[in-house]
């Protein structure tokens, strides 16, 4: 029996949420090195949701930049890891190039716990109805 789509939405949400928590970690224990540059976890992509809900052949594609060699020339770099972009949301870059701000990456901790509690909450009251309507209580 397949998961709901209300579980399963909340199951890579939770997995989206963990990936972020351990980029800003990443962050913060570079926050002294030279020249590294903040990375955040990108949104979702929309269309997977419309695939997963059963829309049928639905597809919104989202624009990918990949580097050439002249953009590599140039001093371009490409973030490694899928899903993992520089972070555009900064408030200064130090004179050796690092643009982490542990103000800013504390900030963006707290979103993700508040988002996680939430999608907690969420999937105890789920469980909590499926209980209900299978007739077992508590």
């Amino acid at each position: 029996m397949d998961m709901p789509p209300i579980l399963s939405g909340i199951r890579r949400q939770m997995e989206t949420l963990s990936d972020r928590q351990r980029v800003i970690a990443q962050n913060i224990a570079n926050s002294e090195t030279p020249g590294f540059k903040a990375r955040m976890v990108e949104d979702a992509d929309f269309s997977d949701l419309l695939g997963s809900a059963g829309t049928g052949s639905i597809r919104v594609a989202k624009p990918r930049v990949e580097l050439t060699a002249g953009m590599k020339g140039l001093g371009a770099i490409q973030p490694a890891g899928a899903g993992i972009v520089l972070d555009k949301d900064i408030s200064e870059t130090k004179p050796d190039g690092n643009n982490v701000t542990l103000e800013d990456q504390l900030l963006k901790l707290g979103q993700v716990q508040a988002d996680f509690t939430a999608m907690t909450n969420l999937y105890r009251k789920q469980l909590s109805m499926l209980k209900t309507a299978v007739g077992k209580s508590g």
